[in-house]
């Protein structure tokens, strides 16, 4: 969130620096599952209006690692889905990262519960290093190495591509990277949202993003890519 908010994606449209319609969409609809669960379990609710918001409420009543993957990421998937129109207009390179993020959500969900999807034979750790409550997390989720403190993106996407070094690009590129059409349909089923899987075409994500424009997902990976690919082959 501190990076949301140092790029300014959540200022308002009509301030002097506006903000991004579709990050404030997303974040709203985390905000507003919140507060409707919320309410639900203190007694103040009637029927709930979505299935991410019964995943919340499930969250709440019985807490754990995978209660909160599925009452995060129901939410996350809904509101993609809900604004597409709204990430359509974004530049090329705020498209490659707002399918970046859901790419990464999705597989620190699938480390707690299909380690061996996402981590092969060293499926047993994998559950750790998902584990929402110890911060390893962040790893996944972060993209603050990737993208300047400020909004619009000004560059070409592979410029920005190009500063982004370090453990989350190594991942990308040489775990999730093979395993995106798996993690997809996983997801889909997972969180009972069928939808999911057409935000992947040929491997490709197809989230406000043309699948023919594959150079971008599909980089000459460096030798530890390489050397992590043959370690941790998918499954």
């Amino acid at each position: 969130m501190d990076w949301q908010v140092g790029r300014g994606l959540l200022n308002s449209t009509s301030d002097q620096a506006p903000g991004c319609s579709w990050w404030r969409a997303v974040n709203e609809r985390l905000l507003r599952d919140a507060a409707e669960s919320r309410a639900h379990v203190l007694g103040h609710g009637g029927p709930l209006s979505s299935s991410s918001v019964a995943a919340s409420v499930e969250f709440i009543r019985r807490p754990s690692g995978r209660a909160w993957y599925r009452a995060h990421n129901s939410t996350i998937a809904a509101a993609y889905l809900d604004h597409r129109d709204l990430a359509d207009v974004e530049c090329r390179a705020e498209r490659f990262f707002i399918n970046l993020v859901l790419i990464r959500v999705l597989y620190a969900h699938a480390l707690l519960e299909a380690p061996r999807l996402a981590l092969s034979w060293l499926a047993p750790v994998a559950p750790l290093l998902g584990d929402p409550r110890l911060g390893m997390t962040g790893i996944f989720m972060s993209l603050s190495q990737a993208l300047p403190n400020r909004y619009p993106l000004d560059r070409d996407l592979e410029s920005y591509i190009d500063d982004e070094r370090g453990l989350g690009r190594l991942l990308d590129v040489g775990l999730i990277r093979p395993r995106l059409t798996s993690l997809y349909s996983w997801s889909a089923a997972e969180l009972g949202i069928p939808e999911l899987v057409e935000l992947i075409d040929g491997g490709v994500p197809a989230y406000a993003w043309d699948s023919a424009d594959t150079k971008p997902w599909n980089p000459a990976p460096g030798i530890l890519a390489r050397t992590t690919r043959r370690l941790f082959p998918p499954r």
